[in-house]
Order: C-alpha cells, then structure tokens, then sequence
C-alpha cells in the first residue's frame, strides 16, 4: 500500500510527542543527548532521521528504530516520486 504523502518524522514528533505533552526543543534535544540545533532541524524537516538518531527516538519516545527509520524511508520515497522523471527508463526483460 502506498501511502499518500506521508509525514516527514520531524512532523510526526512535533505532532505525536511535542504538543500534547509540550515538550520544548530544548528539552527533549537534551533528553536525546543532541543539539538543540540538531533536533530542530529535524523537527523543521530540514534534515532527515538517521539510524542512530532512530536508536536515541526510539529509546526516549518509544517505538522501534525500525519504525522510525521506515517513517523517514517512506517520506524521502514519496519526495523523490513528487520530481524524478522515470519516462526514459526501460524495463529489462530478464531471461
């Protein structure tokens, strides 16, 4: 199933996490031992959700590195179908 231009992960904590509990920046940054200029630029969807930054979200916020790193996956897949052209590209009939 593909799904129809889902959130950015910075979206998501922002939406699931920070506002509910209002979590600042600045707390949760220090929470995941990161710059409070790393996380907000995740936060601002400016940079993506690497695989160690999935291990320390998935250790203060709950859910599985996998699970985080699917969500950021899943994101850049449907970004990339928004712009690259693919009419050029030939199937190959393998034998």
């Amino acid at each position: 199933m593909i799904m129809e231009n889902p959130a950015h992960p910075g979206e998501f904590i922002v939406e699931t996490y920070m506002r509910p509990y209002q979590l600042s920046c600045r707390f949760l940054a220090k929470k995941l031992d990161v710059a409070p200029s790393t996380l907000n630029r995740i936060l601002k969807c400016q940079s993506a959700i690497s695989p160690e930054m999935a291990l320390r979200l998935s250790k203060a916020l709950g859910r599985t590195p996998q699970s985080w790193l699917a969500m950021q996956d899943n994101y850049d897949l449907w970004q990339a179908s928004q712009c690259v052209r693919l009419d050029n590209v030939e199937k190959i009939a393998m034998l």
